[in-house]
């Protein structure tokens, strides 16, 4: 009963990060686009600070609007019934780490399998697609005709 009532509890506390996020992110995008169609005065300095302050506005945003995507996320699975189990063994995420991080989907042990071998699926005889690349790998390299072994017997 104490983790129930500990779920309905971050339920509460995702609802509140999902309204602040979302009036926070209306306002930072407005203040955005109203600095866009502002005429620009000055000199070369101002229009750098003011460039400055436009990538650091326009990186907040995006990570707000990432955490807004997370905290989404858990709402649906607090719908469905599978909030609170981690994704890749299924067992119950503690509570203690959904209190530091309520949207979290994994527990400690696989989140560590992940960031240690940088994909989920990793290590686990699944494919590393972000490893694959368009270009030839043996396009760089030096090849020396003395150290191709070459069958002539056919």
């Amino acid at each position: 009963m104490a983790r129930q009532d500990a779920l309905l509890r971050l339920h509460k506390n995702l609802l509140v990060r999902r309204s602040e996020l979302r009036k926070r992110l209306g306002l930072e995008l407005e203040e955005l686009a109203h600095v866009k169609h502002s005429s620009a005065s000055g000199d070369a300095a101002d229009a750098a600070f003011d460039s400055s302050g436009e990538e650091i506005a326009s990186t907040l945003a995006e990570l707000e609007s990432k955490e807004l995507a997370q905290i989404e996320r858990a709402l649906r699975r607090l719908k469905a019934g599978t909030y609170g189990k981690c994704e890749g063994c299924n067992v119950s995420i503690p509570v203690a780490r959904l209190n530091a991080l309520p949207f979290s989907t994994l527990c400690v042990k696989c989140q560590r399998e992940v960031e240690q071998y940088g994909g989920w699926g990793a290590g686990r005889g699944e494919a590393d697609w972000g490893k694959i690349a368009d270009a030839d790998p043996m396009a760089d390299r030096d090849v020396n005709i003395s150290d191709l072994e070459i069958d002539l017997s056919k």
